[in-house]
């Protein structure tokens, strides 16, 4: 005989298993080493035979070759060129506190009153070079040129380095964690209350308020705090573009797929790259967390996009879909 589950069955069988989940305390959590991310331990620290470090190998990989800067990025003579202005060292911030960071600001020649659309960079400097795998200035002045885009001013942020200890790289590299991995609401703060006043500020121009005219854009650490961004401050940021976003065990960023499917779902237009050489290490295969992710999204009924190739951790590929990426989000 044959036994067939019936839906009563099946709630008890999930309620026990809720029950037994439940019963992971707080000393069985640390005991079993699950509090412990990226940022406890040594960097280089060897795991049966692997390394952190040879996330160094995905960051030039053969396959990344095919990949150039899109048709947008080299503007004809006919496009008007906005115009960059630089902010070396600012000190401003009262949510990083002790810290200073450059900022970069593209304003768009067509630009001159309204209140133009936003976007926001992290790592500012990899997007904004304009012999860079993106040179986003470029794409934008095309693609506002060709209407394909609204006006748009870009903010490219740079994180934080700890001041009197801007030559210390360990020290910086864990303030841009701490800016970018961490799963607060902090740097949407920091964002909204700082770095946008400050250039509104500076420019003269008031910014669009709709959270759909609000785009954040990021890298590896920099494409997950995009999505920080618009996770927990939805009303001021509608549009989130993630390159290699590092949704792994930095500072708990792997459970996002989780909390997507389990939260009521948020007004979020998602686009997220990764490719088949991105990032394997002890902490997290890139690849595998993206998949995840964009899983998760398409689950939970977001307007979302993923966009896998067959780069490693660069912009090279993101910056070859660079165009089309920022039409789909604007569609």
């Amino acid at each position: 005989m044959s036994w067939k589950p019936t839906r009563r069955t099946f709630v008890l069988a999930a309620g026990a298993f809720a029950g037994s989940a439940s019963a992971m305390n707080v000393k069985d959590f640390r005991r079993l080493g699950l509090d412990q991310t990226m940022t406890d331990q040594p960097f280089d620290l060897a795991i049966n035979g692997r390394s952190n470090m040879e996330i160094m190998q995905a960051l030039n990989v053969p396959a990344d070759a095919q990949y150039n800067p899109c048709r947008e990025a080299n503007p004809g003579p006919d496009v008007p060129r906005g115009e960059m202005l630089k902010f070396p060292a600012w000190a401003g911030s009262k949510v990083y506190r002790k810290t200073r960071r450059d900022i970069w600001i593209y304003v768009p020649k067509q630009v001159k009153t309204g209140v133009p659309s936003l976007m926001i960079f992290n790592d500012g400097l990899g997007y904004a070079d304009p012999a860079g795998a993106v040179r986003a200035p470029a794409v934008l002045d095309s693609l506002i040129h060709s209407g394909e885009l609204p006006p748009t001013v870009g903010i490219f942020v740079m994180p934080g380095q700890p001041v009197g200890k801007a030559a210390d790289q360990q020290a910086s590299g864990r303030q841009r964690s701490f800016e970018y991995d961490s799963l607060t609401g902090n740097y949407a703060n920091f964002l909204t209350r700082e770095v946008i006043p400050f250039v509104e500020k500076e420019t003269g121009l008031t910014f669009n308020a709709d959270p759909s005219q609000r785009t954040v854009v990021g890298i590896s650490s920099g494409g997950i705090c995009a999505f920080n961004a618009a996770w927990y401050n939805p009303g001021a940021f509608g549009r989130v573009l993630s390159h290699c976003g590092s949704f792994t065990n930095i500072r708990g960023g792997h459970n996002y797929p989780y909390l997507v499917r389990t939260t009521e779902r948020k007004p979020i237009r998602i686009l997220l790259t990764s490719g088949s050489n991105d990032a394997n290490i002890p902490i997290g295969s890139w690849p595998h967390a993206n998949k995840s992710m964009a899983a998760a999204l398409e689950y939970a009924g977001y307007e979302s996009r993923f966009v896998f190739g067959e780069g490693g951790h660069s912009l090279r590929h993101g910056g070859a879909i660079f165009a089309d990426s920022l039409r789909w989000l604007a569609a």
